[in-house]
């Protein structure tokens, strides 16, 4: 469809023909194939997903039976809240509640069909789950028993083992394939990380624990014999995914096993904004996706845009259109605008910093919200810059990354005392419990575990085992907090403020701010208080936490308003009025570290794209010309000269109004104006001619 083109109206539900195709596909016929909805960036996509589910609840689908895959459980939940809304506005007699019986992220239904299937799987149902910061904790003791940690030459480290482990079983490939595509580094290391991982295998079935990978592992090798996959599969009569470009090689495996012909399976997604492929997601699975079923399925395409202004549509529909594989879509808006998004050249970060500041300011001046202003970046550390002038001028700012909850340590330490309660055999968080009290560290903590073993972790084994002097009164209240955590007769609803109630002279021992961190603690009693028991307390937490914490700088409650800073990674599903990504040059977009492969160049591109169509009405996109070198004196004048990203050629320029920002004068404030007669792209050219 041509980008101006003028589409038709919208039906009574809001929605424009190409939605209106797509919610309505193989109903009236009967259907028999699959359906891709290739939904463009602000295409509304989750409405038209949730119309779905709600026509297919008014057609007679039975809600109960109706599974609904998305990669967060808020999305789950919003989309949930939207499907109940729509069937009930439609009022019609005979239609069942549009409440969803299975509505979740990839690795929650995982959880729920493993616990249902836990004995024809080997697994106790007791089975915790680890976070990654768990995991890695686990990895990292069998990387020392196995004597790993001596070697003469560096090993890698916790987290580089489990990010190895992690892409391998989600990619479903050798190991060796994992370190020379993604891991080049610590090739030499593949026999000792395949006994390593080997180790980690053991650990986790001694302990009765699950890693996150696990659970698609689990549910993958439960779809793979035939009569189990046939239970799963008749659970459903429907299958939804949102975000398809997201999964990776073994929840696409999962997906055919479940709607092996096609029959009753959705997936939504948009291949231009496929970016997750360091979580071993792939592209491959949308783009391939309807050869996979016999008749091949049927793909929609949504392209009409309700989120941005027409000349930034024009400029990111020519930076994706130069991709070497995609589906053909054209987004196009009803929002005109004579604004073209701009390219900014400036001289150096310091000069970026000062443009951005800038315009964030005229733009509030104009009435622009500070919340409706972001400025996105590659790699968290390229932000660095300008933070320190946003302080300088006293701009509030949140910045989206940094210490998730989880990895709070006394949130992790009283989630440990629960998770020891839920499983004994987990080790992992009976270590951390045991080491809170007084006079014990890592060696007793491992005698008191191995004389617990030795008993099969017999309820009663705790108070016979001897302690040292200083941990002699705590170790007697942990010894009933224990029992009572344990005993079945102990009702679920205030066993977190047990815990927390025993935690308490601990935190104010181990922690300066154990006033801060309490407010995380009453929070995870409130979290407690909305599930029905401590197992799905426990994996809920693990599998879907909370963002922000206590012991980290949240959004800047003395001011009304506050910028955003985001990573494009974490920026995905987001929009503001005005976006600044930072830093468009060769080395940065694309970066230095995946130049390697043509589709890792690719990603980088769409990585551009997903940028670009964060912002509603006003886009730059900047290129300083200079990066000055890093350990050098402090007055050195050692730099590099940064060429613009190669996805932005000659040939799409003209979608863009070129600006160049000239040196601050010595005396006063920097001197900014337009110069459309610079020909920029030849000034970069003969820098490299």
């Amino acid at each position: 469809m041509d980008a101006h083109a003028t589409p038709r109206a919208e039906d009574r539900d809001g929605l424009n023909p190409a939605q209106r195709a797509a919610v309505e596909f193989g109903l009236g016929e009967g259907e028999t194939q699959a359906l891709l909805v290739i939904a463009g960036a602000g295409t509304g996509k989750t409405n038209t997903l949730a119309h779905r589910v709600a026509r297919l609840i008014e057609s007679g689908a039975d809600p109960r039976r109706i599974l609904l895959l998305t990669f967060t459980r808020r999305a789950a939940q919003e989309m949930s809240r939207r499907v109940e809304r729509i069937v009930a506005s439609r009022k019609l007699t005979g239609t069942a509640p549009g409440r969803l019986g299975w509505a979740g992220t990839f690795h929650g239904i995982a959880n729920r069909l493993l616990r249902l299937h836990a004995p024809t799987m080997g697994l106790d149902p007791s089975f915790t789950v680890l976070d990654a910061s768990d995991a890695a904790d686990l990895l990292d003791l069998e990387r020392d028993r196995l004597g790993l940690s001596e070697r003469t030459r560096r090993f890698p480290r916790k987290s580089t083992c489990l990010s190895i482990y992690s892409h391998t079983v989600n990619a479903q490939q050798p190991l060796g394939a994992t370190l020379e595509t993604a891991f080049p580094w610590c090739e030499k290391w593949a026999t000792e990380l395949r006994s390593l991982f080997g180790a980690y295998v053991e650990a986790k079935q001694r302990a009765n624990v699950l890693d996150y990978d696990d659970l698609l592992l689990y549910w993958a090798h439960l779809m793979s014999e035939p009569a189990l996959a046939r239970r799963v599969a008749d659970r459903f009569d429907h299958v939804l995914v949102d975000e398809y470009q997201d999964t990776n090689a073994l929840q696409a495996n999962v997906l055919r096993r479940l709607c092996p012909s096609g029959t009753g399976l959705t997936v939504v997604g948009d291949e231009a904004q496929a970016i997750y492929a360091f979580r071993a997601a792939t592209v491959r699975n949308i783009l391939e996706f309807p050869s996979h079923f016999d008749p091949p399925a049927r793909v929609v395409t949504l392209e009409q845009n309700y989120r941005s202004t027409q000349p930034i549509l024009d400029a990111s529909n020519a930076v994706i259109a130069l991709s070497t594989e995609r589906y053909e879509k054209n987004l196009f808006s009803q929002r005109p605008s004579a604004e073209k998004p701009r390219l900014v050249l400036v001289e150096d970060e310091s000069a970026q910093s000062d443009y951005v500041v800038e315009q964030i300011l005229a733009s509030r001046e104009a009435g622009l919200a500070l919340k409706s202003q972001a400025v996105l970046f590659r790699t968290s550390h390229h932000s660095a810059q300008l933070e320190l002038e946003l302080a300088r001028r006293e701009i509030p700012f949140v910045k989206f990354g940094g210490l998730r909850f989880l990895e709070a340590a006394h949130v992790k330490d009283l989630l440990c005392v629960l998770r020891w309660a839920e499983n004994p055999r987990d080790t992992v968080a009976a270590f951390r419990t045991l080491q809170l009290l007084p006079g014990v560290g890592p060696a007793h903590a491992r005698r008191v575990l191995e004389a617990l073993g030795q008993n099969h972790f017999a309820p009663g084994t705790m108070e016979e085992i001897a302690v040292p002097a200083a941990a002699r009164t705590d170790w007697a209240t942990l010894t009933a907090l224990y029992g009572s955590l344990r005993d079945v007769a102990t009702p679920w609803p205030g066993q977190v403020e047990k815990a927390r109630l025993w935690y308490e002279p601990h935190l104010a021992r181990l922690h300066d701010d154990a006033s801060v961190r309490m407010g995380d603690l009453i929070h995870l009693e409130e979290i407690a208080a909305t599930q029905p028991n401590r197992e799905r307390f426990l994996s809920e937490l693990t599998l879907d936490p909370p963002a922000a914490t206590g012991a980290e700088a949240g959004p800047p409650h003395l001011d009304e308003d506050y910028l955003i800073l985001s990573t494009i990674h974490s920026a995905k599903g987001q929009e503001w009025d005005v976006v600044h990504v930072l830093n468009v040059v060769d080395g940065c977009i694309p970066s230095d570290m995946a130049c390697n492969r043509p589709e890792e160049i690719e990603e980088e591109r769409r990585l551009l794209y997903v940028a670009m169509t964060r912002a509603r009405d006003h886009l730059h996109l900047i290129h300083p010309m200079r990066f000055y070198v890093h350990h050098q004196p402090r007055d050195g004048d050692r730099h590099v000269y940064a060429p613009r990203s190669r996805f932005l050629p000659d040939g799409v320029l003209g979608h863009f109004a070129q600006i160049a920002c000239a040196a601050a004068a010595d005396e006063g404030a920097p001197n900014r104006g337009e110069a459309p007669h610079i020909d920029v792209a030849a000034r970069l050219r003969g820098m490299w001619d």
